[in-house]
């Protein structure tokens, strides 16, 4: 009885253990999706990357919009490359592929 208890404890512990690892990896994920490099992705791409609206203006008296998209249904090659160069206003962020991995899966984490 007493080991199976004892087993069961370290199981436990274990579990709990993964769980708070998996919690402060998306908490890592979440601050850098936030804020990467003073230009926050949620910003554009909104809270979970579902993205959106960034500006509406008027181009030659024709109703335009900029707008940011979803980025949470994309692989994980497509995201990383996008952060890893500058193209239309979407700026480049410097960011190395460990802060990348946790972005993606800060979205892709339910």
């Amino acid at each position: 009885m007493k080991k199976k208890l004892m087993l069961l404890t370290i199981v436990i512990a274990s579990l709990m253990g993964e769980q708070k690892q998996a919690m402060e990896e998306n908490e890592y994920g979440k601050n850098l999706y936030e804020n990467p490099r003073g230009i926050a992705c949620n910003k554009c791409h909104g809270d979970k990357g579902q993205g959106g609206i960034i500006a509406k203006y008027k181009h030659k008296g024709i109703e335009k919009s900029l707008v940011a998209p979803r980025i949470n249904n994309i692989d994980f090659s497509t995201f990383s490359q996008a952060l890893h160069r500058q193209k239309g206003v979407m700026p480049m962020y410097y960011l190395t592929d460990e802060e990348i991995k946790a972005m993606y899966i800060y979205l892709y984490r339910p």
